[in-house]
């Protein structure tokens, strides 16, 4: 009987020795697994050199590879997905909405501002009062605008009139009362009409112009000009030497820019004040020149620096038979040197 118990109680032993035995092996299987999933891991970093992964702004270029990197990862299931067209649950009752802010009041419109820069046409010659209209022009301030209006004489101006732009019309002539009592204007711009005749004291009486601008029409001939002008452009005229009065801009002391290139000139109106900067004869017909014709030749030490701009090209000159005429100048004349 006590055998009996004896070998009982082994076999129990036994049974539960197995159980122990099954229940260590299973924990050590799944490490056997885990050591060996990390060993390919690391036969990867084993060929890493990392004695030499210094990386600088020098070197980073060659060390990270970013060509391809908008290849390498891929955003775009990252984005949110936004369904278009749904709308949100209507509460069931209205207390669950939110209090909305008062409403701000429509503003009222106001009325158009009449302020305007476009000062009104004064009445015309019909009227009581007799000043001119600036129709069919345009007045803005103290500037009448009349281009490209069909017009074929100049217009009556107001008195207080400063720059008048007529340009791109019929004009065909200016008669001498066409400006007159126009103390304050400045600037004439009659470009690109038809005007072959301008009377002699058309500009002779206007004590403030200062420029002159004439071209593209078919004048003849210059007529008097007034000692403050500063600019005179009538280029692309017709005007031929014997157009120029003798001496035309000696006393004009007061002009820097002279623009007479397209015309039928035979030589250099000289003499030519000391305060002209820009001469343009380009495209004529001059042909030869005197050595005073910018410089005293009495006078060597005589030096014209303002005169800078010379055009002569176009016009059948050689310029390098007359080397003593160009001394006194900050720079040789623009044209043909042969």
């Amino acid at each position: 009987m006590a055998l009996g118990h004896r070998m009982q109680t082994l076999a129990w032993v036994g049974i539960a020795s197995l159980c122990l035995g099954a229940a260590w092996a299973v924990p050590a299987k799944k490490e056997r697994k885990k050591v060996e999933k990390l060993k390919p891991d690391l036969v990867l970093y084993e060929n890493l050199d990392l004695d030499n992964y210094d990386v600088t702004l020098d070197n980073y270029g060659d060390i990270m590879d970013l060509n391809n990197y908008e290849e390498l990862y891929d955003y775009g299931d990252l984005a949110p997905k936004i369904e278009v067209g749904t709308l949100a649950p209507r509460p069931k009752d209205r207390e669950s909405l939110p209090e909305l802010a008062t409403a701000a009041p429509t503003p009222k419109l106001q009325p158009p501002d009449t302020t305007n820069p476009i000062r009104p046409a004064p009445p015309g010659p019909g009227t009581a009062q007799g000043v001119p209209s600036c129709l069919p022009c345009l007045c803005i301030r103290t500037s009448v605008y009349c281009d490209d209006t069909d017009l074929e004489h100049i217009p009556p101006l107001p008195p207080d009139t400063t720059y008048l732009y007529a340009r791109f019309n019929r004009i065909s002539a200016i008669r001498a009362g066409d400006f007159m009592g126009l103390k304050k204007l400045k600037r004439i711009d009659l470009t690109s009409n038809s005007i072959s005749w301008a009377d002699v004291d058309a500009f002779r009486f206007l004590p403030s112009l200062q420029e002159l601008i004439l071209p593209e029409n078919r004048l003849t001939a210059l007529p008097e000009l007034p000692r403050s002008i500063v600019r005179l452009d009538a280029r692309l005229n017709r005007i031929p030497s014997a157009g120029l009065r003798p001496e035309a801009f000696q006393d004009l002391t007061q002009l820097q820019f002279l623009h007479l290139s397209d015309n039928q000139l035979d030589y250099i109106p000289a003499p030519l004040p000391e305060s002209l900067r820009s001469l343009h004869l380009q495209n004529n017909n001059i042909q030869t020149m005197h050595e005073d014709t910018f410089c005293n030749s009495q006078d060597q030490s005589h030096v014209r620096r303002a005169l800078e701009d010379i055009r002569l090209d176009g016009n059948p000159i050689n310029l390098s038979l007359f080397p003593n005429a160009y001394f006194c100048l900050p720079r040789l004349p623009t044209g043909h040197f042969l």
